[in-house]
């Protein structure tokens, strides 16, 4: 099999990456030049870039009728391969990727994919169990919420990881005392509801000591959002 990924940036390289270690001829190409000369001899093309970019990068390669196309995006639909090639999909790893930290052991990273025609189902399911065992079926619905989830369980909570880090920069305390609290407060969703591993001032309702936290945070962004995500706590602590 040959696999040709078009993009270079973080879902890019983890999946080249993943694909290569198990032996696969998997290939990554600039989505911003030499498109007209890509390899038209590939098993799979997998579009690897920006949603925005995602339509104009499928409609500028041309190759094979029996060649499978597929996108890595968790909102982007289907129907942006349009009606020009023959068989299409979605394949979306769901995991925080980057360039400088390539996942290892891709096998635990759970793959969630989209087809239409029954060989191409199998084709994207064939292609996601060479390199995880976690494989999904799922709608264009379905995949827009876990997408949307993932940017609370991830992107937005490394922003509070950013916040922490922020308020301990002026002191002799380092941000690695955090890691065991983190590593905990993770640790415990793996076997407890998150609702119910929630603790804190904002679950007790201990308004002293939230007032005294705002009166300790710098910024006015800091206690805007300490606010809204403590009343939200609140609220689901009733």
């Amino acid at each position: 099999m040959k696999i040709i990924i078009i993009g270079k940036g973080n879902v890019a390289t983890n999946l080249q990456y993943a694909f290569a270690k198990k032996g696969i001829d998997c290939t990554m190409v600039s989505s911003r030049e030499g498109l007209e000369d890509i390899p038209t001899n590939a098993d799979v093309y997998v579009y690897a870039v920006r949603d925005e970019a995602l339509e104009e990068v499928i409609n500028k390669v041309h190759v094979a009728n029996r060649a499978l196309h597929v996108h890595t995006s968790g909102s982007m639909p289907i129907t942006v391969f349009g009606n020009d090639k023959q068989h299409v999909g979605i394949f979306y790893p769901f995991q925080t990727f980057t360039k400088t930290h390539v996942i290892e052991d891709f096998s635990k990273v759970p793959v969630f994919f989209e087809a239409k025609a029954i060989d191409d189902i199998s084709a994207i399911y064939s292609l996601a169990l060479m390199i995880t065992n976690h494989v999904y079926e799922t709608t264009q619905k379905e995949r827009e919420r876990l997408h949307v989830a993932g940017v609370f369980a991830n992107n937005f909570t490394n922003l509070m990881y950013t916040y922490a880090s922020e308020l301990l920069a002026n002191t002799h305390i380092p941000f690695s005392v955090l890691l065991p609290l983190i590593d905990e407060t993770a640790l415990k969703v793996h076997s407890m509801n998150p609702k119910a591993a929630q603790t804190g001032p904002a679950k007790r309702q201990d308004k002293n000591v939230m007032q005294h936290h705002l009166e300790i945070l710098p910024t006015e962004e800091q206690k805007k959002v300490y606010e809204m995500l403590s009343e939200a706590i609140g609220k689901r602590s009733l």
